[in-house]
């Protein structure tokens, strides 16, 4: 698979795994892989990744109550995956998108 990872997951949960256990998190595309995701973490931040751990989460349930009745909706279901590095690894999310932010600024302008 071709990119499967998203971007980071930042919550309070995620940053405290990062910095105790050295475990970071992504959403990524539903139909990947644990082989895919591991293959796009070491390509794209040049870290060795130990384990991965991934979830699949269900899209909430959505009502909405208009004139015409209730509307029944969903939102999409998406993919986490938690991935444990290697001792004295670390993953800097900023790295890869301030790269290709600078080079599409400099093609405009």
């Amino acid at each position: 698979m071709r990119n499967p990872i998203l971007q980071p997951w930042l919550t309070e949960k995620s940053t405290r795994l990062t910095e105790q256990q050295t475990q970071y998190t992504f959403k990524v595309k539903a139909a990947a892989t644990k082989t895919d995701i591991k293959r796009a973490v070491k390509e794209k931040f040049g870290v060795d990744v130990q384990s991965i751990r991934t979830v699949n989460c269900l899209g909430k349930a959505r009502r909405q109550y208009t004139r015409k009745g209730l509307i029944a909706g969903k939102k999409a279901d998406w993919k986490k995956a938690v991935i444990t590095l290697g001792e004295g690894q670390v993953i800097d999310y900023y790295s890869g998108s301030t790269d290709q932010g600078e080079e599409k600024k400099s093609k405009k302008g």
